[in-house]
């Protein structure tokens, strides 16, 4: 099985550890991960800040990046929403029908990271080791876009020496919503306040989520606070080896 890894601009730029993570799973779980170097954006914020037209070559130079691998994975459930559900809405809407065709070849064979690793490889127990006590935000494009369900849950539970805490008002939002939090930032900031109240009151050492951007803005509201709380993307933890007995 050809697997490709789509890392994201905001992952390449900003948390290239979480990326580096993805493939060391995989690699530990038997598999050789490509990176095709000439992926680009995806355009999910033109397409969410409503510049369709502008977003039809960037997604036309996404499904001719990928179009050819058995498997595409990524650590970020709003760019995987982005392609599987916004590219064929923008094909439509720009009677685009090269598009829709390529749109709807790649959307089956994109998975976001545990996703693949629950439904296509069928692996709970990744084999990690990550003795500290978490706790879980399900970002909203993984809850109520991709449906995860309880998939990150079940990984993390199988890590061993972790203790995982549940997370009060677990399913309401961090603020962050891309554009929104520069467009709206007083709102965005108070939203986030209450998610990082909220992930303070569980005595947790780390926070974490499948989205990176939805970690930054409630990352930076903990860093503020001064509370000693971290956080990480779930690819890093699942991809911390007993053997290493580090992150």
């Amino acid at each position: 099985m050809r697997v490709a890894l789509f890392v994201t601009c905001f992952n390449d730029l900003l948390y290239p550890s979480t990326g580096k993570a993805v493939v060391r799973l995989l690699e530990r779980l038997g598999h050789t991960v490509e990176f095709p170097m000439a992926q680009t954006c995806c355009g999910q914020m033109h397409i969410n800040t409503g510049y369709y037209r502008e977003a039809v070559p960037m997604a036309h130079r996404w499904t001719e990046v990928f179009g050819s691998y058995d498997a595409v994975v990524s650590p970020s459930p709003s760019c995987v929403g982005t392609v599987r559900e916004s590219y064929p809405r923008i094909a439509a809407r720009s009677g685009d029908a090269v598009l829709a065709r390529s749109a709807t070849a790649v959307g089956p064979h994109l998975y976001e990271l545990s996703e693949f690793l629950v439904d296509v490889l069928g692996v709970d127990d990744v084999g990690a080791y990550f003795p500290h006590r978490v706790t879980y935000h399900p970002t909203c494009h993984s809850l109520r876009g991709l449906h995860v369900g309880d998939r990150p849950y079940r990984l993390l539970r199988a890590v061993k020496g972790l203790t995982l805490v549940d997370l009060p008002a677990a399913e309401e939002c961090c603020g962050f919503g891309g554009t929104f939090a520069m467009k709206n930032s007083e709102v965005s900031v108070a939203i986030g306040a209450d998610k990082a109240r909220h992930a303070r009151d569980t005595g947790a050492e780390v926070l974490c989520a499948l989205d990176n951007s939805c970690l930054t803005h409630v990352g930076g509201l903990l860093s503020r606070q001064r509370s000693g709380m971290r956080t990480l993307h779930l690819a890093e933890i699942l991809a911390s080896a007993e053997e290493g007995r580090s992150t």
